[in-house]
């Protein structure tokens, strides 16, 4: 059975179908069946809510509330009724101080005020026993006049559930769903981790996928590391493991692009059929020796070979020489590097000694600097004066 106190322009707590009185012949109603009484007030007398919470929680049947818009003020003490509380995901929730409109003098005033406190105690005391918080927090909220949004009033206690109408399998609602029966204190204490775990991951959101895309070139790093090539009568096909079927291959060495359907012949003579990137079947496994190869390289074939035998054994030579062209390939690109690092070595080694030698106390052009020293050269001072005398300079 399903009761409405939802607020119209008449009505609100304590008054026409939103009193005690009208709750209280709704459950006669009911007569100890399940009901669900759905919420949406702004509050009214704190006396009539104070009723319907005690009607409800002695209420034999299974009571679950639901505040579906707003339950504020007194209709807030109303939901705490409920063995299970559920807010909508856009509800609301208030809690304040009672308030009362009087007149008088001081002494009457001042009754209102004692008044007022002892009924703050007795809605604190019910926020209490439902959330368990304790008195100094339930007190400082309701001084505050506080408002909450459903995960804050699920994560400090007050409710139980939040209904996302989007809702989906994920493991908290697997965990809810066998906690449910565990006693309130502990399925607090879940909601809470759970709440915390979902905001942590929303927040870490962008640093999930920069660690993912690290990950992945970790990944991609590695696979060119560890992959495995084998040269074909059609090109070289890359995979991680050993050839064989089911056995993935690719036209690349990142592995990203799967081998074209087709069926190729390697150069120890297995034939592979591949499709969709993978070995479908494999046959031929290595069946050519050294010996064979002799019989390769001059021509020969047995004259009792038949034709099939003939153009696996052609195949066979295709890939041999492709891989061959392969391996002549990579050699020659390595002897063309060396090359060119010795050529360029050379011309620095020249132009070193060009720019570095020069010999110590000479006079005479950079041109004539590498040239050695004629034998009949004067070393003396008095050796070079007399030879300028006979010369007559």
């Amino acid at each position: 059975m399903k009761i409405y106190l939802y607020d119209n322009e008449t009505d609100c707590i304590g008054s026409g179908s939103l009193s005690s009185a009208y709750i209280k012949t709704q459950l006669d109603t009911a007569a100890g069946a399940d009901v669900e009484v759905h919420i949406s007030s702004v509050g009214g007398s704190a006396f009539d809510a104070i009723a319907i919470y005690d009607l409800l929680k002695k209420y034999p049947g299974k009571v679950t509330t639901y505040v579906d818009a707003l339950a504020a003020s007194a209709a807030s003490v109303v939901a705490m009724a409920g063995s299970s509380i559920v807010m909508s995901k856009y509800a609301l929730f208030m809690i304040h101080k009672p308030m009362v409109g009087s007149g008088g003098n001081a002494d009457e005033l001042l009754k209102d005020v004692q008044m007022l406190n002892v009924v703050q105690s007795r809605l604190a005391q019910i926020y209490m026993d439902k959330s368990g918080l304790d008195e100094a927090t339930v007190n400082s909220l309701i001084n505050a006049v506080t408002w909450m949004t459903a995960d804050q009033a699920l994560s400090l206690g007050f409710v139980d559930a939040v209904e996302d109408y989007t809702q989906t399998v994920i493991n908290s609602a697997l965990i809810k769903k066998y906690t449910e029966t565990a006693p309130a204190v502990y399925q607090r204490c879940i909601n809470k981790i759970l709440i915390t775990k979902s905001n942590m991951n929303m927040e870490n959101n962008d640093l999930i996928e920069r660690t993912t895309s690290v990950l992945d070139k970790i990944m991609n790093f590695f696979k060119r590391v560890i992959n495995k090539q084998t040269v074909t009568d059609k090109g070289t096909l890359h995979h991680s493991g050993e050839i064989c079927e089911g056995a993935e291959v690719y036209q690349d060495e990142d592995l990203t692009k799967p081998a074209v359907t087709d069926s190729y012949t390697t150069a120890d003579g297995q034939q592979l059929d591949v499709k969709d990137g993978k070995i479908e079947s494999l046959s031929g496994i290595k069946a050519t020796t050294d010996e064979d190869d002799e019989v390769i390289g001059a021509g020969k074939f047995s004259k009792g070979a038949k034709p099939a035998e003939v153009q696996n054994r052609f195949l066979e030579i295709k890939a041999r020489l492709n891989a061959q062209n392969t391996l002549l390939a990579e050699a020659r690109a390595a002897l063309e590097e060396a090359n060119q690092h010795l050529n360029k070595t050379r011309e620095e080694v020249k132009n070193e000694i060009k720019s570095s030698f020069t010999p110590e106390g000479s006079k005479r052009s950079n041109k004539a600097k590498t040239e050695a020293q004629p034998f009949f050269a004067p070393q003396s001072a008095l050796a070079k004066q007399a030879v300028k005398k006979a010369v007559g300079k």
